[in-house]
């Protein structure tokens, strides 16, 4: 709950065209010890005043010349200043009261005005509103948290991105289906993996030459989506020489643990290391 400080501080305007009426209000406002309480007798400056300074309540009676307290708070609905409405409607007649309330307003002060119920209507009806406003103010900060939070989590896997282009020979990324979405290299050849999302065909396109125990066996990795360093795997080319290939690769998962794809980094190296780098 908000502080008394918190309560005396908000905004309040009130709207009446009987200057007795606004005198009243404001009198036992300030007794309290309301410290922002502003008037107005022109209903039709309502919707303009709270556009410029949002107030925390609006005491609006409802029968008024040229512009009822109704057509006020269809004029306060119709602005884009504020999602939640915090009007309280003033009235001497009963039936009002409902329709006031079906309206938009927030709930409504009987006149004659019985001291007790305004002081505690308007004390409820400002704890409301500060509470709302808090949470949309916590709402707001949570939402650019998060896109700077998201904002920062692209940068980095752009930078991660980057820098494995350059310390490999490509770069190559999955989706959950096995579909390529990002590559750069030969990577797509070398995995034997479906690309049909990168060349628009309907049909897988297959390579030739591999070593299909190899091939065989980092497909069945990357089907259980296991991890894998330095994976070596062997290509025959056309013309009968052999090349070799150091792959790594991850799987990926988003914040709900759910997995999302692959991605990875692969090297050719030179026949002489292929020992080595199977034994590694």
């Amino acid at each position: 709950m908000h502080s008394l400080p918190d309560i005396l501080g908000a905004s309040v305007l009130i709207v009446d065209d009987q200057e007795a009426s606004v005198m009243l209000l404001k009198r036992l406002l300030d007794d309290v010890g309301y410290t922002q309480v502003s008037a107005t007798m022109i209903p039709q400056d309502v919707e303009k005043l709270h556009r410029e300074n949002c107030y925390d309540l609006i005491l609006l009676d409802l029968q008024m010349p040229g512009m009822d307290g109704f057509e006020v708070i269809q004029a306060l609905k119709s602005s884009d200043t504020d999602s939640y409405l915090p009007v309280i409607v003033l009235t001497a007649q009963p039936e009002h009261k409902l329709r006031a309330l079906q309206a938009g307003a927030k709930d409504f002060i009987s006149k004659p005005f019985d001291l007790v119920e305004v002081k505690t209507r308007i004390h409820n009806m400002l704890e409301v509103r500060l509470l709302y406003k808090k949470l949309a103010s916590y709402n707001e900060e949570l939402e650019r948290t998060v896109q700077e939070r998201t904002a920062e989590l692209r940068e980095s896997e752009d930078r991660f991105r980057r820098l494995t282009e350059l310390a490999s020979d490509w770069y190559w990324e999955q989706d959950e289906n096995g579909l390529v979405t990002n590559v750069s290299g030969p990577a797509m050849q070398m995995l034997g993996i479906r690309v049909n999302a990168l060349l628009g065909d309907n049909e897988a396109v297959a390579d030739t030459g591999w070593n299909e125990t190899e091939r065989t066996l980092l497909q069945e990795r990357i089907a259980a989506r296991q991890p894998f360093l330095d994976f070596v795997i062997s290509r025959a080319s056309a013309d009968g020489s052999q090349q070799h290939f150091r792959v790594s690769g991850e799987p990926i998962f988003n914040a709900s643990s759910r997995f999302i794809g692959y991605r990875g980094i692969g090297v050719e190296f030179a026949e002489k290391n292929v020992a080595l780098a199977s034994s590694s």
